[in-house]
């Protein structure tokens, strides 16, 4: 028997622990409040959670009572037992046991269908399985319900709302009690509480879901950028900028007109539809088509910072993780198809550059044809292994995420993982031989002939946005130097060396370095503890020793003192930090 089927390093054992302990949550919940009534309780990344429909509001202190009572049923070694019924038998026993939303689940199913339940003591539950063969297997100190939150019957707000308790488990209190160290890490580097106290956003409600950059966030944003542009100088890119709004046919030639209008906001203009554009890549399609091209022009590497717009339901908002509109910044590669493995690895080296800067560690992951592909099968076979030879050549490994890929060709996703280990989908390199034909792209070729080029649409940060946010909870705040709103804080003790913290503030903002000056009537530990808050890299403590000769205390935003050095010492050594990028 191979023992790591039975750990939590293989996901369906893993899967099967938190269903297993879901179905002791609410039996707990049963037998101290027998008239609620049960919902659904899956396993979930990370945990499970069960749907009640309850008379009364589950606080704190109920979690706490069914944590001890589920930690006691735990102890008691209930074997688990699966018994299946015909429809209409289902039925009647849940009725007996009046429990009306499995009664419903039951009547939706076929009515010759054979419906299975799993018995533990006195407690029964509607479910297809599998689950531990007894409680005794879970451990009850590795259980925690973290909280409590509304959810409507079956994803439906016609419905009734619910009570959704959320909980995890772990086959060790050390696992638990780590993962709970991590969430509780993961709050204080939450991007919306640092966007506010660092001042680099703002969501309001005149606006849901489209965010506000604050002063010092566009500093940071457009840090970003210009790296992105220096980097994609570098890589043999060219930048265009494509209209923010299109008329309606050509969102019919793309085909987002029928297949993805319910994300898109329309208007009219001169009594003809238009659209906010979604994506960039049909604007990229007009710039190709613009001029006529030959296979010497190819490979051609066109990027974008484009503004797209989507419509996302109110309740998916999630900071800038999920908002209705962001600068995707988007590149269109179009070429030959002897092309293409040679320009995959230019992205994928284009790719590691940037994010072993932000020191991100990722996993490659390759989606191939689903069902509903459109092209033909040999074309898609050569794209697929162009992808796998190239990704493999590269001395990179990848898993494969079978039928995964998109309707018009094969993709490979970067997952990046952060400081706390959680993952991040943000690379991607789609390769596409659709949209050239839908917009009867061409090139003359060395044999005189007209073809089509196929092309890779790829994003390295995915959305300036939400990369923001993914660096914000990774760095905590604490940007490197080169990166950081406000590289440099100059604080005078006294006021007598005001003025020398001025000359020095302005000597650093002459070289280009991002400072500020408090030249508040305040204690020089107050001051620095705000810096320290603010996240800022070094301060300058210049009392009246430092005025006299001619130098600056430095302390880093850690604590750490540096000690007194002259301006230019101090200057050599930000420089150097900032030119390499240094982490």
């Amino acid at each position: 028997m191979d023992e790591k089927l039975y750990t939590f390093e293989n996901p369906e054992f893993r899967n099967t622990y938190r269903h297993t302990t879901s179905h002791v949550l609410a039996q707990a919940v049963k037998r101290l409040y027998p008239e609620v009534k049960l919902a659904i309780g899956p396993a979930i990344e990370n945990g499970f959670y069960y749907d009640f429909d309850a008379p009364f509001a589950i606080t704190p202190e109920i979690l706490e009572a069914l944590e001890a009572e589920m930690r006691k049923i735990c102890k008691e070694k209930i074997k688990l037992e699966r018994f299946e019924l015909p429809r209409e038998d289902a039925v009647k026993l849940m009725e007996e046991l009046e429990e009306p939303y499995k009664v419903e689940l039951i009547r939706d199913l076929p009515e010759d269908a054979v419906i299975s339940f799993y018995k533990q003591g006195e407690f029964t539950d509607l479910c297809a399985g599998p689950h531990l063969d007894s409680t005794g297997r879970i451990k009850g100190n590795g259980i925690k319900l973290t909280s409590c939150t509304g959810a409507y019957w079956r994803g439906d707000s016609a419905n009734k709302m619910l009570q959704r308790v959320y909980g995890t488990c772990f086959p060790k209190k050390e696992e638990l009690d780590a993962y709970l160290a991590r969430i509780e890490e993961a709050k204080k580097r939450d991007h919306r509480k640092l966007g506010r106290e660092l001042g680099l956003f703002m969501l309001t409600d005149e606006g849901p879901g489209f965010p506000f950059f604050l002063p010092k966030g566009m500093v940071l944003k457009n840090t970003l950028i210009e790296y992105w542009r220096e980097v994609h100088k570098r890589y043999g890119y060219v930048e265009v900028s494509t209209p923010m709004i299109l008329n309606r046919q050509l969102w019919e030639t793309s085909g987002h007109w029928f297949h993805y209008k319910q994300n898109m906001y329309t208007t009219l203009i001169d009594e003809e539809d238009f659209a906010i554009k979604p994506m960039n890549c049909p604007g990229g399609m007009i710039v190709y088509k613009s001029e006529p091209h030959s296979y010497r022009d190819l490979p051609m590497r066109v990027g974008e910072l484009g503004l797209v717009h989507r419509h996302e339901l109110s309740g998916a908002l999630h900071g800038l993780f999920r908002v209705r509109c962001f600068t995707q910044d988007d590149a269109h590669i179009f070429m030959t198809w002897d092309q293409m493995k040679d320009e995959i690895k230019g992205v994928a080296r284009l790719f590691d550059e940037v994010y072993s800067l932000f020191g991100l560690p990722y996993q490659i992951e390759l989606s191939t044809m689903p069902e509903d592909h459109m092209g033909d099968e040999k074309d898609w076979e050569f794209a697929q292994e162009t992808l796998k030879e190239a990704i493999t050549e590269m001395g990179k490994s990848f898993i494969v995420n079978e039928g995964d890929g998109a309707f018009y060709g094969p993709k490979l996703d970067f997952h990046l993982q952060d400081s706390l280990g959680r993952t991040w989908q943000c690379g991607t390199i789609q390769l596409d031989m659709q949209l050239p034909e839908r917009f009867e792209l061409e090139y003359v070729g060395a044999d005189g002939e007209k073809h089509r080029p196929v092309m890779i649409h790829r994003v390295v940060f995915g959305s300036i946005e939400r990369f923001i946010g993914v660096i914000t909870e990774h760095f905590a705040g604490a940007f490197p130097t080169w990166l950081a709103p406000v590289q440099v804080k100059v604080m005078p003790i006294t006021d007598r060396a005001a003025d020398y913290a001025k000359y020095i503030a302005q000597r650093l903002d002459k070289q280009g370095f991002r400072v500020e000056t408090d030249l508040r009537n305040e204690k020089i530990g107050y001051k620095i503890r705000e810096a320290q808050m603010q996240k800022i890299p070094y301060m300058l403590v210049i009392g009246d020793k430092e005025m006299e000769a001619g130098t600056v205390a430095v302390r880093t935003r850690g604590g750490v003192d540096l000690g007194a050095m002259s301006a230019d010492a101090f200057i050599a050594k930000l420089r150097e930090e900032i030119d390499t990028k240094a982490k």
